[in-house]
Parts: structure tokens; C-alpha cells; sequence
């Protein structure tokens, strides 16, 4: 069996279960239309949305290799595949480094940092699209975040003594 097909479908068991627990979030007088409930249960459709993507892409796979004739050789999926534990590990460090790093350079240098460091990872062309990406998401992020949302972020103690 596929492991996205048994991935996806614990998937849907767990967005399943998540949605089953938003019942059990009380309702307060300062609740808007949307209540405290209403993000929770956008998250859980969202992860059974991606499960049942999951799915169907797995059985489109298994689908499409029934189809194929020519004898078994070790394809591009499978060296990916075998690569997906140490790729994944990079951008778990990647990801320590910008935790380590945010008290220090602030939420939006560390950002900028973060998806330059992604796009250099997985392979992006060294160019100006780089930090130009960079530079735009971190600025996208601080103003959905600090201006919409009204949720601080971290300056950082180097950008605090900087400005002061």
C-alpha cells in the first residue's frame, strides 16, 4: 500500500478527531460571529482537505504505475524518496537556526533569512529573484502580522540597540 495513501487517511482520522474536540470550546460574551471555534474549524477542513488531496493522489499514482509497461527500474520518486529524511533534516535545521536567531536579529530579518535559506536549499538559482523574494515576504509577513493583525513580533536585541 502506498505510504501518502495510509498517510492521508491517518491524516483525515486526525483532522476528523480535531474537529470532533472544537465542540468542546466554550462560547464567550465577547465572542464575534465567527466565535473562538471559527479558526480551529477552518484549520481542521484545511487538513482534511490537504488528507483527501493526499489520497487521491496516491491512488492516481498506483493508478498510473498499473498502467506502465515498461519493466521496473528505480525512478526519480524513489531517489527522491530515499533523499526525503536527510532533505528533511536540512530544513529542520534551517528552521533551529531561525528559532536561535529571531531574540537576537527580529522577527523580520529572520524571516527575510529564512526564505532566502529555503530557496538556496532547495535549489533556487543564485540571483536577485532571491533576495528580492526575501526581502518582499519578510516585509508581506510583518505587515499581515504587526499591522493587520495586530500580533508583535519580536524587534530583536541587535535592531532595538540599532534604533535606540
Amino acid at each position: 500500500m502506498n505510504r501518502d495513501l495510509v498517510a492521508g487517511a491517518v491524516l483525515l482520522a486526525i483532522a476528523g478527531a480535531y474537529y470532533n474536540t472544537i465542540g468542546n470550546i466554550a462560547e464567550s460574551t465577547l465572542s464575534d460571529e465567527v466565535g473562538a471555534a471559527g479558526l480551529p474549524r477552518l484549520l481542521a477542513g484545511l487538513l482534511a482537505l490537504i488528507a483527501v488531496v493526499m489520497m487521491a493522489r496516491a491512488l492516481l499514482a498506483v493508478r498510473k504505475s498499473r498502467k506502465a509497461v515498461a519493466a521496473p527500474r528505480a525512478s526519480d520518486e524513489d531517489e527522491e524518496e530515499n533523499a526525503s529524511v536527510p532533505r528533511a533534516a536540512g530544513l529542520l535545521l534551517i528552521g533551529a537556526g531561525y528559532v536561535v536567531l529571531l531574540p537576537f536579529a527580529g522577527y523580520v530579518v529572520c524571516v527575510a533569512l529564512l526564505i532566502a535559506a529555503v530557496a538556496l536549499y532547495e535549489g533556487a538559482a543564485r540571483s536577485w529573484v532571491i533576495p528580492a523574494a526575501a526581502i518582499g515576504g519578510a516585509t508581506l509577513y510583518w505587515a499581515i502580522f504587526v499591522k493587520l493583525l495586530g500580533v508583535h513580533q519580536p524587534a530583536g536585541i541587535l535592531i532595538q540597540g540599532w534604533l535606540s
